[in-house]
């Protein structure tokens, strides 16, 4: 072998030796880098929908509240920023939805809504049936009263009248106190207007709420309690998913100072309110009178089709066929029977946990006043039509006419305008009655009202606003009647 073809050789095997080294050495990089690096968590937004919906119950300035001051409705605060910081970092849309506090559990429970902030504490009660937060802010108690009757701690409140907020971690604080009288309250700015009339002697709330409403009215003072409420959490529904990405932002904003900022920008900035009471209000004007289509197509809606299903349940009542009749009075006894207010919760409450349909408040307020009015209008209809002559009936059949004839061109025209009057004190009751649907949410004229209120410091200005609107439409609405009447007087 000639020493050049050695050489080639050697150079050959070289290259094949360093190729092989290079191979072994990328698997062993892959291999140590598989075995010897952590696992990464999931990104936070990871598992996120792209929506969620935040309950809170907006009365609780200024953790969260209606800002109106520029004729439209926006939910702001403490709270509120603090889950548009969570919306920003874990990539989901948020969609606020307000409603009275003592609803928000039921509203997790029925997955109505996905998480709430609304300052809610962990208590061990409230765990049993939902999951928590890490706590974002620490929240102590007060007891607020008039100036000149101060209390200095929760022994002294013994035998006194006391004001907490239905479901709040208060109203657990009060009933501790021995022989003291509890009366428990939907929002906090009926629980303040209680003290300032002296129908209760003192309220307990949280400190940063009591603040606000001391520099609101001078006559009002407050006590700070020495033991911690325990502080605020968000809630979840039961084994949800969205508590550790939920954690893991609230972790971030603790350590970047957002917390401390977002603090300071709400509790300090509460001053007292300038202007007269209607002054403050007129801002908020357009806002209110916003509400009043919604009640009015509320209403309207309502009476059509409680209306028509109280034809039905007439017919069915005056029925030959019995089983037909006696479930006409099983319904009509049921649903007068029991309170609306009930029947419009059940509605609301029930409906997504049944069915699984995400119900709107005015869709349930809607169904609910439909089928309460239809009951109570089938009993006004079924005398009108027993009152019109049974020999009409009888002379129609004998005349070969159909009874859906019969009834619909003889019986129920006349029936109708017997009853006339007793159908627009119906639908008069209809119209004062929607304001109820308030009660879940449903943006009518007491609901704006009440946000108004509770955004102002304020509450019998807005609440005489809205009362005389539904005069004026009650005015309106019996004067239409009126007419209607006339009409059909000069027709008969």
């Amino acid at each position: 072998m000639s020493k050049l073809a050695f050489f080639n050789r050697l150079r050959i095997r070289s290259r094949s030796r360093q190729r092989l080294a290079l191979v072994m050495a990328a698997w062993l990089l892959a291999i140590a880098s598989i075995l010897c690096s952590p696992s990464l968590p999931p990104s936070p937004a990871q598992d996120i929908p792209k929506i969620l919906k935040m309950g809170t119950s907006a009365d609780y300035k200024p953790f969260e509240f209606h800002n109106t001051s520029r004729g439209k409705d926006e939910i702001v605060g403490f709270d509120i920023d603090i889950a548009k910081r969570l919306a920003q970092e874990l990539g989901f849309e948020l969609q606020i939805v307000d409603m009275d506090f003592n609803g928000l559990i039921p509203a997790l429970q029925s997955q109505r809504v996905d998480f709430v902030m609304a300052a809610m504490t962990p208590t061990p009660e409230r765990r049993q049936n939902i999951d928590f937060s890490t706590i974002y802010y620490e929240a102590k108690n007060t007891i607020i009263s008039k100036k000149e009757k101060p209390f200095a701690s929760l022994a002294s409140l013994t035998g006194k009248k006391v004001g907490v907020q239905l479901g709040s971690t208060q109203q657990d604080t009060a009933q501790k106190i021995p022989q003291m009288q509890a009366k428990i309250y939907n929002r906090i700015p009926d629980i303040i207007q209680e003290v300032k009339a002296g129908r209760v002697d003192a309220a307990v709330v949280e400190e940063s709420i009591a603040r606000g409403y001391a520099n609101a009215f001078p006559d009002l003072s407050f006590t700070v309690l020495e033991n911690s409420e325990g502080g605020y959490a968000i809630a979840f529904p039961k084994g949800s998913a969205l508590v550790p990405a939920f954690n893991r932002v609230l972790d971030t904003i603790k350590r970047d100072g957002t917390l401390d900022r977002l603090a300071k920008k709400w509790f300090e900035a509460q001053g007292k309110p300038s202007g007269l009471g209607f002054q403050q209000i007129l801002p908020a004007l357009p806002y209110i009178f916003a509400g009043v289509p919604v009640t009015l197509a509320f209403t309207l809606v309502s009476a059509l089709f409680g209306f028509f299903w109280a034809v039905v349940l007439a017919l069915a009542k005056i029925s030959d066929f019995k089983p037909l009749r006696w479930l006409a009075n099983a319904y009509t006894s049921i649903f007068r029977g029991t309170p609306l207010i009930l029947q419009i919760a059940l509605v609301y409450f029930a409906t997504p946990q049944l069915t699984g349909y995400d119900i709107p408040a005015f869709q349930a307020g809607v169904i609910a006043f439909a089928l309460n009015s239809g009951a109570y209008i089938s009993e006004t209809l079924r005398g009108g039509i027993m009152a019109v002559d049974p020999g009409q009936r009888e002379a129609a059949l004998s005349l070969g006419v159909s009874y859906h004839q019969t009834m619909g061109d003889i019986i129920l025209p006349q029936a109708i305008r017997t009853i006339l009057p007793a159908l627009a004190n119906e639908a008069i009751n209809l119209l004062k009655d929607s304001a109820l649907v308030s009660t879940i949410g449903a943006a009518d004229l007491l609901r704006r009202a009440s946000v108004v209120g509770a955004e102002k410091y304020l509450y019998f200005e807005p609440l005489l606003i809205v009362g005389l609107i539904y005069y004026l439409m009650v005015t309106l609405l019996t004067a239409g009647t009126a007419l209607l009447e006339k009409r059909m007087g000069r027709s008969a």
